[in-house]
């Protein structure tokens, strides 16, 4: 049996970049999922149920813009290292996936807040986009929340840019795609559990020591990305 080393260094590595980054989420996700609850109608908020349903569609909406600009990203990839050669071209790629996870790592844990100017790359996209989602608020259907979603998946984040770089090292469209949908994954249990854990959430993200556990782990990701053959999990032939 095997495990398969390109699975080990895209989609699980994506899915851990995901839930440490959670504390980024909480901060940039977190106050939307507040806003778009507090727009609902006073009898959707106040049956629990419902509500889940409305805050689920926002987030599968979220992670189907993530996928398909993973799918896009593998595309364009897999045209711009044709000229290349494959191996020359693939490991270029993780190399500049390993610098952009690394650099997202040391601005998790406070030491390179310069890092926050990448975000600025998808600024121009994002203006386009946002008034789209005007339009969809009030969200007054669980369509128009997942349409919101899909809006709200295109917001400027460097740690979204950071697994789109990840996503790029993979050499294919397909698992490209893959590799954001378990980044999004990832993402979920802090996103979804903001307005069930606020308290314990917020006391951690003010936790220095926190903060910089979770860039050194974002860091250890990114190593193992880049050499595969330092991942624990990877099994040999039995």
């Amino acid at each position: 049996m095997e495990f398969h080393l390109a699975f080990s260094t895209s989609y699980l590595a994506a899915f851990a970049m995901g839930l440490f980054s959670s504390l980024h989420c909480i901060g940039m996700c977190g106050s939307i999922i507040g806003s778009l609850t507090l727009s609902l109608k006073p009898e959707i908020r106040a049956n629990k149920r419902s509500l889940f349903t409305y805050v689920f569609n926002y987030n599968l909406g979220r992670i189907t813009s993530y996928t398909f600009a993973g799918f896009l990203v593998g595309f364009i990839q897999s045209l711009v290292m044709l000229p290349f050669g494959a191996d020359y071209g693939y490991r270029a790629l993780q190399l500049f996936s390993a610098l952009i996870m690394i650099s997202a790592g040391l601005y998790l844990a406070g030491w390179f807040p310069r890092f926050a100017y990448i975000e600025k790359a998808g600024g121009k996209l994002w203006k386009m986009i946002e008034p789209f989602g005007r339009k969809l608020i009030p969200v007054s259907s669980r369509t128009q929340a997942y349409l919101f979603g899909m809006v709200w998946g295109w917001l400027p984040c460097g740690l979204v840019y950071a697994a789109l770089a990840l996503a790029a090292s993979t050499g294919d469209p397909v698992r490209a795609g893959i590799t954001m949908l378990a980044f999004g994954l990832g993402t979920l249990p802090a996103v979804l559990g903001v307005g069930i854990m606020t308290n314990i959430l917020t006391k951690l993200s003010q936790m220095q020591r926190f903060k910089q556990l979770t860039g050194l782990l974002l860091i250890l990701i990114a190593l193992i990305a880049l050499f595969p053959e330092l991942n624990p999990m990877r099994l040999q032939h039995i």
